[in-house]
């Protein structure tokens, strides 16, 4: 069993003669209801992303997953080397509207040196990729992501195991619950006869009611109050709680539906209690089995 949630991120380098990059990866997920993939890749390895994005639908089925890369040159290749040609456009379209503001009699202030290297496209706003082909830029940085996504898969299954303790243990508290209430069952059987017996008595003392039709309500009171089922029930969700535990794959949608049968019971078992203990053994599944549900929603 795995968890919905996940981190894992890895560096590394590579350098082609002058040309040095080194990258970051970082991939992370949270709880979703379905698969929600989000790329950050930065400009120059587009190319990547559908081969990213069918690597993570392979191994993921739930959750919102973010996976971003970080490139940057090298610290031999850092040295920016200015775009002459860009610059030369840059002091061309100051000419100009340094001669129309002279027209206009707007004074304007001249730029500084380093308003001029600030400008788009004088420096290189990335790392230099165009001396690694993009073939090879592809293999050096898919043989990364996928030590990534194992290591990401392994946070997400150690999760996985600790939820796994959590909701067995959580299942051990409703089973010992339900026990509890099948012992009460015998008590809570004589308390609700005499109290039937009683009202009985005094319906009989104040009209003239027929035996038998007394006898037949009596009856059908006692099928409508009866616990057994929801008990059998309650026994049944256990067991298939314990075995989706025990699977392989994906089993998070299966036990948030448990968790909604698992109230259900629980719901009916409080509605015909009639009884102030079994009501108490009511109330403390509804808790369990909430609190069993909030850890449900991190299971993938």
């Amino acid at each position: 069993m795995h968890s919905m949630t996940g981190y894992a991120s890895r560096v590394g380098a590579v350098q082609r003669d002058s040309a040095g990059l080194e990258w970051e990866w970082e991939l992370r997920a949270v709880n979703g209801r379905g698969l929600d993939l989000r790329l950050r890749l930065p400009e120059g390895v587009g190319f990547l992303e559908k081969l990213l994005r069918d690597m993570l639908a392979a191994r993921l089925s739930r959750g919102n997953v973010s996976l971003s890369l970080r490139l940057r040159p090298t610290q031999a290749d850092a040295a920016a080397q200015i775009d002459i040609e860009a610059l030369r456009g840059l002091l061309a379209m100051l000419e100009e509207v340094g001669e129309e503001a002279q027209q206009a009699k707007v004074l304007l202030q001249a730029p500084s040196a380093l308003d001029l290297l600030s400008w788009r496209g004088v420096l290189p706003s990335g790392p230099n990729l165009a001396a690694i082909p993009n073939e090879e830029l592809q293999v050096i940085l898919l043989g990364e992501a996928e030590p990534l996504i194992a290591d990401f898969l392994q946070m997400r299954q150690q999760e996985g195991a600790a939820l796994a303790r959590v909701i067995g243990a959580q299942l051990d508290q409703i089973e010992t619950l339900v026990a509890q209430a099948r012992a009460l069952l015998v008590q809570r059987g004589a308390e609700m006869q005499a109290q039937f017996r009683k009202a009985l008595a005094a319906v009989m003392e104040s009209t003239e009611a027929d035996p038998q039709r007394v006898a037949q309500e009596l009856a059908l009171l006692a099928v409508k109050t009866d616990l057994a089922e929801e008990l059998d029930r309650l026994e049944a969700h256990c067991a298939a709680g314990r075995a989706l535990l025990a699977a392989s794959g994906p089993v998070g949608r299966k036990l948030d539906f448990l968790t909604q049968e698992f109230n259900r019971e629980a719901n009916t078992l409080c509605s015909k209690a009639q009884h102030l203990e079994m009501t108490r053994i009511g109330l403390d599944l509804k808790t369990v089995i909430d609190q069993m549900r909030e850890q449900v929603q991190n299971v993938e």
